[in-house]
């Protein structure tokens, strides 16, 4: 594995060599976050040091058996508990078969692993049938869960997690990566956008995102216009990933409230966007315009189930089409 980790993790992975040094290892550890911080190659970091044989030092090897097949992705005492398809439940069958093999001792000396990702898309069934895991934990056996929506977990399984939650690094510090990785014109417009994430940011600047923003923007805003029909856009909008442009609505919306309190551009998300979000203001109606941004945080807590794009997509555009018409 990669001796480089990001910046924004040092402080988090002194917590976990600790654990490990102070032989203090959390039964069920929790790490929180938002997109784009990289929880998923933290994990995998701490699970390799608690799974490496060589401890002479907490950093793991990379060179004994164990770490040899945990690089190869066949170590026998690592499983990863996750849906079979982005976006699906973990089944409670899935969990099941985990039960079942965490009847059988563990094949190497240390710990065994189980890393469970997206926690939060666990179900009522597959989450009571992973709680009787909790409750009679095998023997040296770690669970190492990961979520973007903690709120989503039942109390029963956060009461006994020890909680790790990732904070938004510091603006300089990722600047001065992103320029590392190559991402310099608008690095700091695509890490507003990004709301801090790093890795959310270099992505937007690699793949294309910022033109398809402006495109949706200018689509948004022909509605608010009476210029565009809210249900053609709508059925063009749902081809389009849903929570993407859920959070592009909620920023615009955000940065509108702004401008109606006549916040300095430099304060917005989308400062790039700073006239025609203050020509929005102008017109629209407050009141209605607090009424569409509760309809966009419902939605960005809806998005996570099986829903109807177009529909959502519909009430969106009808209900921003009225927001519009002025006070």
């Amino acid at each position: 594995m990669d001796k480089v980790i990001y910046p924004w993790h040092k402080q988090d992975w002194q917590h976990l060599c600790a654990y490990i040094e102070q032989d203090r290892v959390p039964q069920a550890l929790l790490m929180t976050g938002s997109e784009g911080l990289a929880k998923h190659a933290l994990a995998l970091r701490y699970i390799q040091a608690l799974l490496c044989t060589d401890k002479s030092k907490i950093e793991a090897c990379s060179q004994c058996e164990s770490c040899q097949l945990f690089l190869a992705k066949t170590h026998p005492d690592f499983l990863v508990l996750q849906p079979e398809e982005e976006g699906k439940a973990i089944r409670i069958d899935d969990v099941r078969t985990v039960i079942n093999k965490l009847s059988l001792k563990p094949q190497y000396s240390g710990y065994r692993v189980i890393l469970i990702q997206p926690a939060d898309k666990m179900n009522m069934n597959s989450a009571n049938a992973f709680l009787k895991c909790l409750e009679e934990p095998p023997e040296r056996t770690v669970f190492v869960l990961l979520t973007e929506a903690m709120q989503a977990l039942p109390a029963t399984i956060l009461s006994r997690c020890q909680k790790m939650s990732l904070s938004i690094p510091d603006s300089v510090e990722v600047l001065t990566w992103l320029k590392e990785q190559g991402v310099s014109e608008q690095a700091e417009l695509v890490l507003n956008l990004a709301q801090g994430s790093p890795l959310l940011a270099v992505e937007y600047a690699q793949n294309g995102s910022l033109q398809l923003r402006s495109s949706c923007f200018d689509e948004w805003n022909k509605v608010a216009l009476m210029n565009a029909c809210p249900i053609t856009l709508a059925e063009k909008w749902h081809k389009q990933s849903l929570g993407q442009l859920i959070q592009w609505l909620t920023l615009w919306t955000e940065d509108i409230v702004k401008c109606t309190f006549q916040v300095e551009p430099a304060l917005l998300y989308n400062k790039d966007l700073a006239k025609p979000l203050q020509q929005l203001a102008g017109r629209v109606n407050r009141y209605r315009l607090f009424k569409f941004y509760d309809l966009l945080l419902k939605d960005s807590y809806r998005i996570n189930r099986q829903l109807n794009k177009q529909l959502l997509f519909e009430e969106l555009l009808i209900t921003w089409s009225t927001v519009a018409k002025g006070k």
